[in-house]
């Protein structure tokens, strides 16, 4: 075990962390965390599925018939704060000085392609018009304004656009104002997670963002909800201090601070899978808040979520009936034999090498515990040069096949073979997940348990000069998800349009 001094395990107990969970972690450091070992892309008609235009409609029409009993619950990742979406025009403001040189010498200068977009464009921000009459006559020529525009956006003293969370910064203009992304979700909330007339959402959001969310809740939830007919049943929670990571030294030792204290780190989005591991629902929807679209486009994308929560409601059905037929000791050879079959083809599961081998009794035991699984339905767009994660069929240690979502840092590019199954990926993982996390019994599973902590991400960091090494948790549609049951499905373009930079927002997608 590792050395702590009675200081250091006051620190773990205020945060929650075990010490048999750092020694764990600084194993893990020890060891490494190995690549993922890709066995080929999933491609539509191997691992991706695709349905006619025909059968979107009927699986949106199974929905449509099944959700009135059923509990729904919108699970929202929003803790992301905007300042890396204003990064360049922080970098911006730093270099560029009016007084001193025009900004066309500028962008000549530095080649600054993200300012000349920004600049070229800045009409088409959602906060156009607000920052204008903030900034009425205070500029001499259209380059200073250009600047005094940046620095109204992003100043401490003025808008404070890069402290904001991403959820409430505005996203689009309509002719009745402007809507965040916060708005947005509960637009989208009111099509397709609403049941008799209520609708759940669950934000995970940052600590000193709370009281933000909740002033934007009480602006525009009445108005929504009187637009939609809908009564919205919002809850938050904060990333929990006990899934922050240690970070160490690169002997592998506790990285301490200046102050002698152990530097833990977040975990990254891996750590929500414990915020999502508290919420109940039949189906929870999960979209992360900077991908939302304008009211033109919100029943494409409602159809979408609908069609995904068809796929999960049928093949739930099945394997529920499948799942009483076990525990009641009710399987034929042949039921067996037809078990195995459904898991094989509509749950993408594969079967150990030796089952064929094992007995009667061993292959029930292996029937039911990979049908006794959450299940999540993967939305997956067509690769259009987006960073993010793809779908692959993955071999485990073991040798065990199985679909996962891989995002690049996972996988050794300096293998020429794995490289080329990356190459060859024609889809993405726009995180788009309908999940059921409930079994045949209507009772809950403990998601931590279908958690793979060897599909985690050691990092290379810097802290007060000195080099650190940092783990970053599996990601909450990687690892944290890795044993459930997967079922990836292609989804329109439309339904992704996430906004990682200030300029995204120019995309026509973001134009009301």
């Amino acid at each position: 075990m590792i050395d702590l001094s009675s200081k250091d395990l006051e620190q773990l107990e205020n945060k929650g962390i075990s010490k048999e969970k750092v020694a764990n972690q600084i194993e893990t450091f020890k060891e490494g965390i190995p690549f993922v070992d890709l066995v080929k892309a999933a491609v539509i008609s191997n691992g991706i599925l695709r349905f006619s235009e025909k059968e979107q409609e009927g699986l949106v029409q199974y929905f449509e018939q099944n959700r009135g009993h059923l509990d729904l619950l919108k699970f929202v990742p929003a803790s992301g704060a905007a300042s890396r979406m204003f990064k360049a025009m922080f970098n911006f403001l730093d270099a560029f000085d009016p007084k001193k040189e025009t900004l066309s010498e500028y962008l000549d200068r530095t080649g600054d392609s993200d300012a000349k977009k920004f600049t070229d464009q800045m009409h088409k921000l959602p906060f156009y018009g607000l920052i204008m009459d903030r900034i009425k006559d205070n500029a001499s020529n259209k380059d200073e304004e250009a600047y005094l525009f940046v620095k109204e956006m992003l100043g401490e003293d003025r808008l404070n656009y890069g402290f904001y969370p991403k959820g409430l910064l505005p996203f689009h203009a309509y002719d009745s104002g402007s809507a965040t992304p916060f708005e947005e979700h509960l637009k989208e909330a009111a099509l397709y997670a609403k049941t008799e007339g209520k609708a759940h959402l669950h934000f995970t959001v940052s600590p000193q963002h709370d009281e933000m969310f909740k002033d934007e809740e009480s602006k525009v939830g009445p108005k929504i909800s009187e637009a939609t007919d809908t009564q919205f049943l919002i809850s938050y929670s904060n990333q929990k201090p006990s899934t922050d990571t240690i970070a160490v030294d690169m002997e592998n030792q506790p990285f301490k601070n200046g102050d002698g204290s152990i530097l833990f780190r977040p975990g990254g989005h891996g750590a929500l899978i414990e915020n999502l591991n508290e919420q109940d629902a039949d189906i929870i929807f999960i979209k992360n808040i900077d991908n939302v679209v304008v009211d033109k486009n919100l029943e494409k994308v409602a159809n979408s979520k609908k069609m995904l929560a068809g796929v999960l409601r049928k093949v739930q059905a099945k394997a529920f009936d499948y799942a009483r037929l076990l525990e009641d000791n009710e399987v034929s050879p042949e039921k067996s034999d037809e078990i195995k079959s459904f898991l094989e083809r509509e749950l993408n599961v594969r079967m150990p090498k030796n089952y064929d081998d094992l007995d009667v009794n061993e292959q029930l035991a292996i029937l039911k515990d990979k049908l006794n699984r959450p299940i999540r339905i993967c939305g997956m767009v067509k690769n259009e040069g987006e960073p993010g994660g793809g779908p692959f069929w993955v071999k485990d240690v073991e040798g065990n096949i199985s679909l996962q979502i891989i995002e690049s840092a996972q996988i050794d590019l300096s293998d020429q073979e794995q490289e080329a199954i990356l190459k060859n990926s024609t889809h993405f993982n726009p995180v788009d997940l309908v999940c059921g996390v409930r079994n045949h019994k209507g009772e809950k599973y403990d998601l931590l348990d279908f958690v793979d902590p060897k599909q985690g991400f050691i990092t290379g960091k810097t802290q007060e000069g000195k080099e650190l090494k940092a783990l970053e948790l599996p990601g909450l549609w990687n690892g944290a998800m890795a044993f459930w049951n997967t079922l990836f499905v292609e989804v329109p373009l439309v339904t992704f349009n996430p906004v990682k930079t200030v300029n995204d927002l120019l995309k026509p997608t973001h134009q009301a």
